[in-house]
């Protein structure tokens, strides 16, 4: 029988209240207040807190204010940048690759709710991962929906709502998110 951690990575429902995975996300909340309550002028303070949370191939800044809900399952390429405010919600995998940037406010959600009430009201969820290629920029404000692929070589407009996959090379933009043009 799998483990509620062992459901949520694989994209099932599982129960978000469960003891193990409560005191998981303590642990990162810890961590991002400790991050969050730096001054400016303390990066390498920043940078070995960080490191505890995510999975870093490389150079990487966050800025803060940063939240997330394991740090574990978030895993950034070289040259990863966020600006203020950026939340991800990896309740599955994350992966951003190589020279990636996030406008103010980008929200990424690994994490889903069922749509029928009953099911809600049990306490259960479900998580999807998310996969962002190398050059991509996510303008302010965006936000990123379980189980999305974006390509590389993409420019996601401000404000954006990114509910499906987008293919390499393309300026999209829009609620819900579509291509603009091709780059």
């Amino acid at each position: 029988m799998k483990s509620e951690k062992e459901k949520m990575l694989a994209g099932d429902f599982y129960y978000a209240g469960h003891e193990e995975l409560a005191k998981e996300r303590e642990h990162a909340k810890n961590l991002t207040f400790e991050f969050n309550h730096t001054k400016p002028n303390e990066q390498e303070k920043r940078q070995a807190i960080l490191k505890q949370l995510i999975k870093a191939k490389g150079t990487f800044h966050i800025e803060a204010p940063f939240n997330c809900d394991y740090g574990y399952n978030i895993e950034v390429g070289e040259n990863f940048y966020a600006n203020f405010g950026c939340i991800i919600l990896d309740c599955n995998k994350v992966r951003i690759g190589d020279n990636v940037l996030f406008g103010p406010n980008v929200q990424i959600y690994t994490a889903g709710h069922p749509v029928h009430p009953g099911e809600r009201l049990r306490g259960i969820e479900f998580a999807k991962p998310i996969s962002i290629g190398n050059n991509v920029w996510v303008g302010g404000g965006s936000i990123i929906c379980p189980g999305v692929e974006i390509g590389d070589n993409v420019t996601i407009g401000a404000g954006s709502v990114v509910t499906k996959d987008i293919p390499d090379n393309v300026l999209v933009a829009g609620n819900p998110c579509r291509i603009i043009r091709n780059l």
